[in-house]
């Protein structure tokens, strides 16, 4: 029998695979057991993106499967209450008995926007349970639920003559919220990131202060360490109802590949590195500006959807964004601005991204008047959207100013390794194999570049002048600034970051 060994051992490997539950009860069990998308990930070795398939209809194979059906198996076991004795069914009512059945409840008009939860969260508009999410986000469907339950102190004298009459769904609710609040401002405030993507940071803080015992340079090395991944499953939680998926691994053109293993490719990101050539007579003070989360304002720019799609001499379109070649118009503001393209050695036609060639169109239109239309040869772009990563941004956002009122510096190193080390990978790099998008790496760069360019313009116009603008975060002025530009550390503030004093006085007579 010793020939058969082989084919016994091939047979001995092959058994039936694990059996999973249907996909809405693998949502349901990790719910009831209030655990994140991101802790179920790291515990089966995948990313969340990965569990929302799972949780969506598509099934793991192979070992990971296995994993996962030992994680729901032990869910289902621990979450499963002892069933009760099953009650005697009772008669059903005759044709004509006088019974009525409660109506089922009305669904959202756009149902694939709301979800049903297994465990009630709290509804971000009222903070009250609700049982369901839109969105992305557990809030009330109808404005009554979110109606105050404590009732008026003194009701109206009329309102005790009057019969009592059944419930209006929603008459409650209007009538409580005076004009321009409440349900009005519904669709602003749901916009917000959910609490559960916020406490992800806090989670991930706690966590490394507890496992370092307090020690905060250990826990912050421990925090930044991660901070990649971190990011990603941020992003993943923000994206939770979104309107557009995240395409990770779309097909890139060439001119986005790297030339060679260690070089670039061919955008043109245009990083300003200007010094004005003169100063105006005299000497004077001078003070260095830094722009707080240069990168993290970044964020809110306009993105391409998906696969980027190759067009020749056609105008901008607007609904698009992507990678542009153009010949840049001629600048000659050069002694007391910076060139929006930055400081090319070259001329000619370059590769520039969406935030540049949106600030050469704005600048060449009637209101500034600063240069001509730049030219466009041939593009690269997809459907855009200037929101796909506003809730991300929005949580960081709120993280770093919460790090801030407390005097937190573990979250506020860790929120800022997030961000910036989000945007440094999601190109072409070894670090972050969860997102390839070299676009959104150059394209987000580039609007920090412009961001910065365009507050260097407001200093200019508001009569200062500008003496520097370097790289995405550094704005030399001459001048009374404060008037001009908040201080602070917020991200709408900007901080000193040096002063100094430079050129000479008049010779005397």
């Amino acid at each position: 029998m010793g020939e058969f060994d082989a084919i016994d051992s091939l047979l001995a490997g092959v058994g039936s695979e694990a059996q999973l539950p249907d996909a809405d009860v693998r949502r349901e069990l990790r719910e009831q057991a209030g655990l994140s998308k991101a802790q179920v990930a790291r515990a089966v070795g995948v990313s969340p993106s990965t569990v929302t398939g799972w949780e969506t209809g598509r099934d793991p194979s192979g070992e990971i499967r296995t994993k996962y059906a030992y994680l729901l198996d032990g869910l289902a076991a621990k979450l499963t209450p002892p069933q009760p004795p099953a009650p005697e069914t009772p008669d059903m009512p005759s044709a004509g008995s006088d019974v009525e059945f409660a109506p089922e409840p009305a669904g959202d008009a756009d149902g694939d926007d709301v979800e049903d939860l297994a465990v009630p969260e709290s509804c971000v508009l009222c903070g009250k349970l609700t049982h369901r999410r839109v969105a992305g986000f557990p809030q009330h469907l109808d404005p009554a639920d979110c109606a105050p339950t404590t009732p008026p102190a003194q009701p109206a004298p009329h309102q005790e003559t009057q019969p009592t009459t059944a419930h209006t769904p929603g008459a409650n609710g209007r009538s409580r919220h005076p004009q321009g609040s409440g349900a009005a401002t519904s669709t602003r405030r749901a916009f917000q990131p959910s609490n559960e993507a916020t406490d992800l940071i806090t989670y991930a803080v706690q966590a490394a202060l507890t496992t370092h015992h307090g020690d905060v340079d250990a826990a912050t090395a421990a925090l930044v360490k991660k901070a990649i991944p971190d990011a990603m499953a941020l992003l993943d939680e923000t994206r939770k109802g979104g309107r557009y998926d995240v395409i990770a691994h779309p097909w890139v053109p060439d001119v986005l590949k790297k030339q060679t293993s260690r070089g670039a490719d061919q955008i043109w990101e245009a990083r300003p590195k200007w010094t004005r050539p003169e100063l105006p007579p005299g000497a004077h003070e001078i003070t260095a500006l830094d722009i707080n989360g240069a990168y993290l304002s970044a964020l809110k720019t306009h993105l391409p959807l998906g696969q980027l799609e190759h067009t020749t001499g056609l105008p901008h379109d607007r609904r698009r964004a992507g990678i542009h070649l153009i010949t840049p118009p001629a600048w000659n503001h050069d002694t007391v601005l910076p060139n929006p393209i930055g400081q090319r050695d070259e001329p000619g036609p370059l590769w520039v991204t969406e935030p540049t060639l949106r600030l050469l169109l704005r600048l060449s239109g009637p209101k500034y008047g600063l240069c001509d239309p730049p030219e466009i040869h041939e593009s690269y772009t997809s459907g855009a959207t200037e929101g796909l990563l506003e809730k991300f941004r929005v949580a960081l956002k709120d993280a770093r100013d919460r790090a801030l009122a407390e005097d937190d510096p573990v979250t506020l190193e860790y929120v800022k390794a997030m961000y910036s080390k989000f945007v440094s990978t999601m190109g072409e790099s070894n670090y972050n194999r969860e997102l390839y998008r070299p676009d959104w790496m150059h394209i987000i760069r580039s609007q920090a570049f412009a961001n910065l360019w365009m507050k260097a313009f407001k200093a200019h116009e508001a009569g200062l002048t500008v003496v520097r603008a370097m790289g995405t975060d550094e704005l030399h002025l001459i001048g009374a600034w404060r008037d001009v530009f908040p201080e602070g550390r917020g991200v709408s503030e900007v901080k000193v970051k040096d002063s100094y004093t430079a050129g000479t006085d008049p010779s005397p007579q």
